[in-house]
Parts: C-alpha cells; structure tokens; sequence
C-alpha cells in the first residue's frame, strides 16, 4: 500500500529535521529502560524504539502477571510492576519513548554520528546506538490448523492479559514449556474447567509444576490430553470445539469457550542482521569492558549479546547497561575522564534525579 499524503509529510519533516539525541535504545524491555536511567545519570539523552505497542518488552508481552523472584532488594515483583517501577525510575530523564516502530536502518554517517530510521519513518542524529532487543524481533508461534486464524485474539490467544477475564470459562491451553504450565496451574483458579493438550507425554517445564498439574489432575481440577490439535471448529463466528489426535490415532473432540497457545516464539534479529555487525548464533558479540560490538559506537546489552561466560539473566544486563553507559560517555567525550559518582552523596546526580531538598531532608531524618 503507498504511503498516505499525510505519512509522506511526516517522513519529509523526520528527513529535515531529524531528532537529535546522544543515544538511540532499540528494546524497551527491562534492560532498555534501565540503559535509559545510567544513560541519564550520566548527563545523556536518550530515545528508544520498540517494536511492541508498550514498553517492557517480553516481561510484559509473555508474562506481565508471572512473578519474577531474582531482582535485587525486591523479593517478588511480576513483568508488568517491573516494567512499572523501570518507567517510574527513568521518569527525571525524559527519555523519548517510540513505540509500534521497528528500527529498520542504522548508517555511520561521515562526521562519525548515527542516522537511525525506522519503520514508521521516524529519522534520528544519534551520537551512539544501544541494542536491547532481548532475542530481537519476535513473534509468538501460531496455532496452524484450519480454523485457526480467524479466530485469533477472541477466542484463540498468545499471551494472557488478565486471568480473571477467563472466570467461569472451559479453557484449553496448549503447549508443554513454563508458559503453558504455569497458566494452567493459575487459571484452575479461574475458569470452570482447564484442560492441557500437549503432543507428548514429557514435559519441557519445571518438574514442580508438572507435579502439580497431575495432583490437580488427580484431584480432579485439571485434565491433561496427550496428542495434536488437528482442527477448529467455530459456529457463526464463535468457537466451539478444538479436535485433538492422540497417539493411539484416535481423534478427540473438546468442547471449549477459549485457546490459549503456548509454543514459543520466532526469535529473529530482523533488520539488525543487516547492520554490519559480527553475529554469532543470532546473538551479537560484545567485549566484557564496554559491551561494544564489532562497530564503534553500537553497543548491545541483555539477551541480544553474547560473550564468555554470558547468563541471560536481568540482574546481568543492568550490569552490562552500567557499563555501557560509561563507555558510552567515553566514546562521546573522547579524552575526557568520567568520574564515578555516587547517588547517595552526588549534589550533580540528585540536580539529574530531582530530587529536592526536602526529600533529603526527610530521608535523613527516617534513617536518624
């Protein structure tokens, strides 16, 4: 489809007037948004780009109720109040937030900067590029029966909003990993009745919570089904059943009011594997000093980066984001050393944070 009147004026406007800014993020997931906060702690201006339509990236797209039990000096928090407190933290820094769009080209320019234009024609003057695109692109693997895909997002679903929009419903989930697992344990809660279809009897999640799926079963709470589904089956538009195929060959019919699919996703880099970069396994290596790439100037934190002993953890990459941001600082102010500050005692870091007077005022006076 050509671009609307009104698109191509708006890519006209981006191509005058490109947004300049010290560091373009591409990810708004947790790690994005933290390179946002030891960016603004450094006096650097950031903008970033996400292909979702919300910011927090796969905590909010695969799991925003999950808890999260591994962030420091926070015993449990799920995806979507991390994502929260992220957004609240990097609040002072006024980072620009570009959602819907995909990075879609990355140029060095001739004076050594950045021209970054995405998707939605969106053009930026960057000083650096940071790549937090957790495992990059990725779309959720789509339940591929017939039947299927005219009833995505009302009757068939990728991810879980909210549980209790299920209430009083005959759910099927389908999948064998963590996810499905864990929303069949969750939903038993919920919905009148759970059942778990899978195309094999082993299991890729946690034992423990296999263990609880079939003490629930025996208690007659959840239902597990081994074998394929083959087919769906709608009335007017509304779903109806879903027909599975066991090993034995025998086709089952399962009467249900909704799908929810766990099969993983399509991890792909997208537009990043044409970028110039050294890629090894759709992973980009990065030294352990600056969490640069093979290009000068684009650095990569979090899932998306690779390096001798790499865990993909959140803890490590808001590690790996505060040491790209001091190398980023370099790379910008070449020659100029960058003094290490505290938050606690920096009169600079408080001007960047805002915070007053008063609050330290009270702050002292509740440690007193």
């Amino acid at each position: 489809m050509p671009p609307t009147a009104t698109q191509h004026d708006s890519a006209l406007k981006f191509e005058r007037h490109p947004i300049r800014t010290d560091v373009v993020i591409v990810g708004a997931g947790p790690c994005g948004l933290f390179q946002v906060f030891e960016l603004g702690l450094l006096g650097l201006k950031a903008h970033v780009v996400d292909s979702l339509p919300v910011p927090g990236g796969q905590c909010v797209e695969l799991y925003p109720d999950k808890p999260i039990y591994d962030i420091p000096a926070v015993p449990v928090c799920t995806g979507q109040e991390l994502t929260d407190r992220l957004l609240e933290q990097i609040r002072p820094f006024g980072a620009g937030m570009h959602l819907g769009q995909e990075v879609t080209e990355v140029q060095r320019r001739e004076d050594g900067r950045f021209r970054v234009v995405t998707s939605a024609a969106t053009v930026f003057d960057a000083g650096a590029v940071v790549i937090a695109g957790g495992v990059g692109s990725f779309q959720s693997r789509r339940l591929s029966v017939p039947g299927a895909a005219e009833l995505e997002g009302k009757y068939i679903h990728y991810r879980v909003k909210d549980p209790r929009a299920y209430a009083d419903q005959d759910v099927v989930i389908l999948g064998g990993g963590d996810s499905a697992l864990d929303w069949t344990l969750a939903l038993v809660e919920h919905a009148r009745s759970v059942v778990l279809v899978h195309r094999r009897p082993e299991f890729r999640g946690a034992p423990a919570s296999v263990a609880r799926l079939y003490a629930l079963r025996e208690a007659q709470r959840a239902d597990v089904l081994i074998g394929n589904v083959k087919e769906v089956t709608a009335v007017g538009g509304v779903l109806k059943s879903i027909s599975v195929q066991g090993g034995d060959g025998v086709v089952r019919r399962l009467e249900t009011d909704q799908v929810l699919a766990f099969f993983g996703l399509h991890p792909k880099l997208g537009p990043i594997a044409e970028w110039g970069l050294e890629i090894d396994k759709r992973q980009l290596g990065v030294d352990t000093q600056k969490f640069q790439t093979s290009v000068p100037g684009i650095y990569a934190v979090g899932d998306i980066n690779t390096y001798p002993g790499k865990k993909k953890l959140i803890l490590s990459g808001f590690h790996e984001a505060a040491l790209a941001a001091f190398s980023i600082k370099e790379f910008l102010d070449p020659g100029k050393k960058v003094p290490l500050q505290y938050t606690t005692t920096s009169p600079l870091m408080h001007k960047r944070l805002g915070v007053t007077e008063e609050i330290e005022i009270g702050r002292k006076a509740v440690g007193s």
